[in-house]
């Protein structure tokens, strides 16, 4: 089978020092690559973006950041509305859009359900992040942007569909709304981060009148009288429970350990909820 280039990102790796960004600037802006892309405009395109999410509430809070960029659609609509074959699928995977061709034709923005495609106003061109594939078609293995991660955020694959295929079933990738139905080349790992809520809270018991963390705690989870989850509390008497997906309503929680048990009830709506301290009895 032909090997295609797909890249994996992940979500909980990225801590948003932007070194892709500017990896992705360095490489395009003032750089023209004849057959691939025209020079990207010292302002107002960003061909790969960092979004952001903050959960949970103090103390049990994390950010996420998702680095998106033009996904290289098998199902591409910017194809579908280009004219004089202006966007192309190469047989590799990657989708482009030749900068001579392409000229006026503004639509090409305009298709884009991911918003991922730039209107350079001067050129009159649409234009997108290529792969890197005039470094991949070079040689190179790995795009700007993963040699730039100090964290390891991002895998460039190449690799036929079924090994893909593969990969997505056994670590959980998914691709950014799948709904669209456009077939993405750009998979994300830790996805629930940016489309889940958690539940996290505090278990502690009395001793000698004190109040101490309750390490080793039982915490279990319930939706409509069936266990969805189970997990123990750290040393701090700490729990969460993570991939609640958003407005999911009622759920109940038992707690239990060797200093007593204690029961509570909360909802998911588009937030993850802290339920503050929670006292064994």
């Amino acid at each position: 089978m032909t090997k295609k280039w797909n890249l994996v990102v992940d979500v909980e790796r990225c801590d948003n020092c932007r070194a892709c960004f500017l990896a992705v600037k360095d490489e395009y802006i003032g750089n023209d690559f004849p057959g691939y892309s025209a020079p990207q405009p010292a302002q107002g395109h960003n061909w790969l973006e960092i979004r952001r999410r903050e959960r949970g509430s103090y103390p049990i809070i994390d950010a996420n950041f998702m680095p998106v960029t033009c996904n290289h659609c098998d199902d591409a609509p910017c194809m579908k509305v280009a004219r004089d074959g202006a966007v192309r699928k190469r047989a590799d995977g990657i989708v482009l859009i030749d900068p001579v061709k392409s000229k006026g034709q503004k639509q090409i923005v305009d298709a884009c359900p991911y918003g991922a495609i730039s209107w350079n106003a001067e050129r009159e061109i649409p234009q997108a992040w290529t792969f890197d594939a005039h470094l991949l078609d070079r040689g190179w293995e790995k795009t700007r942007a993963e040699q730039a991660c100090p964290t390891n955020v991002f895998r460039t694959l190449k690799v036929d569909d079924a090994e893909m295929q593969r990969l997505v079933q056994a670590e959980g990738l998914q691709v950014d709304r799948p709904e669209l139905g456009t077939k993405p080349r750009v998979y994300y790992k830790n996805l629930h981060r940016m489309s889940h809520c958690f539940v996290g809270g505090t278990v502690v018991h009395r001793v000698g009148g004190v109040e101490e963390c309750a390490a080793g705690a039982t915490v279990v989870l319930h939706k409509d009288g069936r266990e969805v989850a189970r997990t123990t509390t750290d040393t701090f008497g700490e729990f969460k429970i993570d991939h609640l997906p958003a407005g999911s309503g009622r759920y109940d929680l038992e707690i239990s350990a060797a200093a007593g048990r204690t029961r509570t009830g909360f909802e998911i709506a588009d937030s993850s909820p802290y339920l503050g301290l929670l006292t064994l009895a």
